[in-house]
């Protein structure tokens, strides 16, 4: 059965290739919903399958570990993979694996074949999330980036914010089973969208194509593992298990460096983390979702214990997250697309911030409109920050990498959840002093106040990572402006508009703030690049250095 090809994006033309990118970015937006669903809808499970399996807590929270720790230790690696065999082909298969492993979790009929249905559950959804943000690119026009990015942020949102009601009523109405059955005919139907509508994987001949890295693969895949199980079992107490996770962790860690180094097709080329967009990006998407974690982990005990509410109320003051992310997710996608990524990067930020110190004083002044007013404020700029970094990061991927791009970005997004679940929970169970399942009112508050505070230091320090202004972006600003500014780039028509390196720059940038400009260009050399840097000299005249 083969598959007509679609045109790309800047190919398409007409009504038809209009339609084909609308149902092309319905598979992808039910993907990512699916993926999230996941997570979210098995959670409110967990009671009715310890008394189905007669098993403990302890036990059956491995329904959810393994679904997040097959997520974790190979998103990156299935993104490489798309690279490689081609996105559509592979995105295909992992829709039919998460479809089938459903099915499998929901006739399961002892506990262990769930968790390992859950796992390769879990294996098909790191597909669906990493190819769903890397196939961006192939279906949809550059410009449109941004939007498309916060789609993809709402559909996530949607399935976290779905999947506890949707749980419940399904547990209440049909049993256990249903919460994994329900995925079936939604995987089936995301299936044939993605088959008619996606763009037709564009490969390089055969005796071209990068090799796969095998030994990259299993030592990032052990780190992974080692980190995350480190950061999740013991409830975030640092004992010799968790301390030996965390050597292992630091040990694969070192080792993976070591082998992606000398690897002829390394998994993560190195170099990459060197681009500063990809850097920065990288180390801010895991610092705020370290913050997100904090609303889940102490949100539920504060709201309890300290404003008395029941669990019905708390469900519902918590449910206010998603769903204010959901519909927060397309118009911030419009945003960026207006304004630009790192404008709406630092607007993301800034809003957070404030969002984070407002929970910290807000609710014990104002009790729950106070808490729902500074997630009003936290969680409309973590979908503004979650749509700008994206773009800011895949928008100018080389396509060959993009699917290893989209899984290292999610792959910070998780561990910045793992960590922010055992970090945030440790910092609010020391501020409590307390056992926070039974302390008083009085305490649960101080911890809240302290918690929220660190978070907000948190993003603040994530500030100074904001990935730079896009180098076109720069030239077009500057030529509009011209004279308003210093201009690194003010070079002459024959030379190279190009920053200059590291070891010049200080120098550089002192002179644009003696002299107004500089003019920077370079030079091949036979062991080196050479960088010539002219200077205003006294008169008219430009003095050379290099």
């Amino acid at each position: 059965m083969s598959k007509p090809a679609i045109a790309a994006p800047d190919e398409a033309s007409g009504s038809g290739g209009a339609a084909a990118a609308q149902w092309a970015l319905a598979s992808l937006s039910l993907s990512a919903l699916l993926s999230s669903l996941g997570t979210s809808i098995a959670n409110v499970g967990l009671p009715s399958l310890a008394a189905a399996f007669s098993a403990s807590f302890q036990q059956v929270q491995w329904v959810v570990l393994a679904y997040l720790l097959a997520i974790t230790t190979l998103i990156v690696t299935v993104g490489r993979l798309g690279d490689i065999i081609g996105r559509r082909r592979l995105l295909l298969a992992g829709i039919l694996l998460f479809t089938l492993s459903s099915a499998l979790s929901g006739a399961a009929s002892n506990l262990p074949v769930l968790i390992f249905a859950r796992s390769v559950q879990g294996l098909g959804a790191a597909v669906m999330m990493t190819l769903a943000m890397a196939l961006v690119g192939d279906a949809v026009a550059k410009e449109r980036t941004g939007s498309v990015m916060g789609l993809l942020g709402t559909m996530s949102a949607v399935g976290t914010a779905l999947g506890p009601s949707l749980g419940g009523v399904l547990i209440a109405g049909l049993g256990w089973r249903a919460i994994f059955l329900v995925n079936v005919p939604l995987g089936a139907l995301a299936f044939l969208l993605a088959w008619r509508s996606l763009p037709a994987d564009r490969q390089a001949p055969e005796a071209e194509r990068p090799g796969f890295d095998v030994r990259g693969t299993l030592l990032l895949g052990f780190t992974l593992a080692a980190y995350a199980l480190a950061m999740t079992v013991s409830r975030g107490s640092l004992g010799p298990l968790n301390l030996s996770l965390l050597a292992a962790a630091i040990l694969g860690a070192g080792l993976f460096v070591l082998v992606e180094r000398r690897a002829a097709s390394p998994l993560i080329r190195l170099q990459t983390l060197r681009n500063p967009v990809l850097a920065a990006g990288l180390a801010m998407s895991t610092l705020v979702s370290t913050v997100m974690m904090a609303t889940l982990v102490v949100g539920p005990f504060y709201l309890s214990r300290s404003l008395g509410l029941g669990a019905t109320m708390v469900g519902i003051v918590m449910a206010a997250g998603p769903v204010v992310s959901a519909l927060s997710g397309l118009p911030a996608g419009r945003a960026v697309d207006r304004l630009g990524a790192p404008f709406m990067i630092l607007a993301g930020l800034v809003a957070m911030a404030a969002g984070s110190f407002a929970l910290s004083v807000l609710p014990e002044m104002f009790g729950v409109a106070g808490y729902l007013a500074a997630m009003l404020v936290l969680t409309p700029g973590y979908q503004l920050f979650q749509a700008a970094n994206n773009t800011a990061v895949m928008r100018d991927v080389r396509p060959d990498r993009r699917g290893v791009a989209s899984g290292m970005l999610n792959l910070s997004r998780n561990l910045g959840l793992v960590t922010g679940a055992s970090a945030m929970g440790a910092i609010f169970a020391f501020a409590s002093a307390a056992d926070v399942a039974a302390a008083p009112a009085g305490t649960v508050s101080a911890g809240m106040r302290v918690t929220f505070a660190v978070a907000g230091v948190l993003v603040i320090g994530a500030l100074p990572h904001r990935a730079p202004e896009p180098r076109s972006r720069k030239k077009r600003r500057a030529s509009g402006n011209a004279g308003s500014r210093p201009n690194l780039n003010m070079v002459p028509n024959n030379e190279q508009r190009l920053d200059p390196p590291g070891r010049h720059r200080g120098a550089v940038w002192m002179s644009v703030f003696l002299f107004g400009e500089v003019r920077v260009s370079h030079r091949p050399h036979p062991h080196r690049l050479r960088t010539r840097v002219q200077l205003p000299a006294s008169g008219n005249g430009w003095t050379n250095t290099e």
